[in-house]
Formats: C-alpha cells, sequence, structure tokens
C-alpha cells in the first residue's frame, strides 16, 4: 500500500534506525592500558553504543599503551581509557570508561550538548 510506505518510513526515523545517505561516517580511537576491567568496560560500552547508534558508520581503533607507548604523544593521550573522536570534526577527547551514555551521544555530537552536560558557568549570587 501507498499510504503505508510514508508512515513506516516516518516511524524510523523517529526511532533512530534510518541512516541518511549524507550521515558521517566516524573515526575513533580508544586509548587503554591493558586488560584492566575499566579499559574492558570502555571497549564493550563504545563497542555496543556505535552498533546502536552508528549503524556501521564508523571505524574503531583499539590503542593498548601498553604495546604501542609510541601513540601517546600524537594524540596528546595523559589518562586511561580515552576516546578520541577524530571525525568528523571537531575532534574530541573523552575520558573514563564510557558508561554516561549522555555524555558520549553529546562528546560524539550525536545529540545536543545541554546544561547537565557542559561544565558549570561561574554564577554571581544575588
Amino acid at each position: 500500500m501507498k499510504g503505508s510506505k510514508p508512515a513506516d518510513s516516518t516511524k524510523a526515523l523517529e526511532n533512530g534506525q534510518a541512516v541518511q545517505p549524507d550521515s558521517p561516517h566516524y573515526r575513533l580511537r580508544l586509548f587503554v592500558s591493558g586488560s584492566t576491567p575499566k579499559s574492558v568496560r570502555a571497549i564493550q560500552n563504545i563497542r555496543a553504543l556505535c552498533d546502536e547508534k552508528l549503524h556501521g558508520r564508523y571505524g574503531l581503533e583499539v590503542v593498548d599503551i601498553y604495546q604501542h607507548p609510541e601513540r601517546l604523544e600524537p594524540d596528546q593521550v595523559f589518562v586511561t581509557p580515552t576516546l578520541v573522536k577524530e571525525l568528523p570534526l571537531p575532534s574530541r577527547k573523552i575520558i573514563g570508561d564510557l558508561s554516561d551514555k549522555q555524555r558520549v551521544l553529546a562528546g560524539l555530537d550525536l545529540v545536543p550538548r545541554d546544561a547537565s552536560v557542559a561544565p558549570p558557568e561561574n554564577k554571581r549570587a544575588t
């Protein structure tokens, strides 16, 4: 039926299931420290989030700093786990085990940043 096709497309868009042809491809690099619990959690969290939200529009490189310490300096990584979003621009870094899904989505520019994600501003007492 012709009438059900637009409704199905609209429903898919509302559920975030449709991929637009001009959707950006994400290039991500996750720096971890061996197989510590925090590193394992970060890998699981970012893979699950990418599979759910980016629908195959991403490349994820996991860098173990014990195996490749020379990779830290070019990306200016000082703590792990750290996720580096190279593309799409602007590049960003997200530090931690990536368990705060809203913070990660905002850091990847997949949802608008709001007051709960932004750093607090200096407020003057009245």
